[in-house]
């Protein structure tokens, strides 16, 4: 069973439709218990970094979030709940995040005229390493992403793949059992299927 954390944000039924099209059992979730017991936990977030993070509180959730995501089950993250992650968001202020991956998110700034944003649409993410998560995707595959902040790190460890929008930033992030994507797979046709199916095998060798 994968979770799929329901804190009042993110778009859950489109993430859960694309992980049961691949073969999963989904439970749309607001119960830590749910999370603790799931083969692996997926966290959406769609909006501001500060709501996320206050819903996140909000829910009582932090801390079960914080345990899936270093417990070495699979963990997946994507947009805002990818940004999360990170230490920290400019968005609004400085607003802290969980902290468990390196990096801070800020807004696109100094673009050409002709890169508007929010950076809408598909654009192609250049692999960094290898990670099972990309296993059967090639690089400078095309993702679809929504969004007006990025997330920078200067760990290039934790950094899967990057994209170019008037300069680079971090399109995937992974660190042993977690991964965190910018891009909504969901929403990526046959290559963010092929992820999310990379994703559930893993959660299958977990249980």
């Amino acid at each position: 069973m994968i979770a799929v954390v329901d804190y009042g944000v993110g778009n859950l039924r489109s993430v859960a439709k694309a992980l049961e099209k691949v073969g999963a059992r989904v439970r749309v979730t607001s119960s830590a218990s749910d999370l603790a017991d799931a083969q692996a936990v997926v966290l959406p977030g769609v909006g501001a970094f500060a709501r996320c993070m206050g819903n996140l509180e909000e829910a009582g959730l932090r801390e079960a979030v914080c345990r899936a995501a270093t417990s070495g089950k699979p963990f997946l993250g994507i947009c805002v709940g990818m940004q999360i992650l990170f230490d920290h968001s400019d968005e609004f202020g400085r607003v802290e995040g969980l902290g468990l991956l390196p990096g801070h998110v800020s807004r696109f700034e100094g673009l050409p005229r002709e890169l508007k944003v929010p950076h809408m649409g598909w654009n192609e993410i250049k692999l960094r390493g290898a990670s099972p998560y990309f296993e059967g995707i090639a690089d400078n595959e095309r993702f679809y992403f929504v969004h007006s902040y990025r997330v920078l790190s200067d760990d290039e460890q934790v950094v899967a793949a990057a994209c170019d929008y008037g300069g680079s930033f971090v399109a995937a992030a992974a660190r042993d059992n977690l991964l965190a994507t910018q891009f909504h797979p969901e929403k990526s046709q046959s290559a963010g299927l092929r992820l999310l199916a990379n994703f559930v095998t893993r959660a299958g060798e977990n249980s």
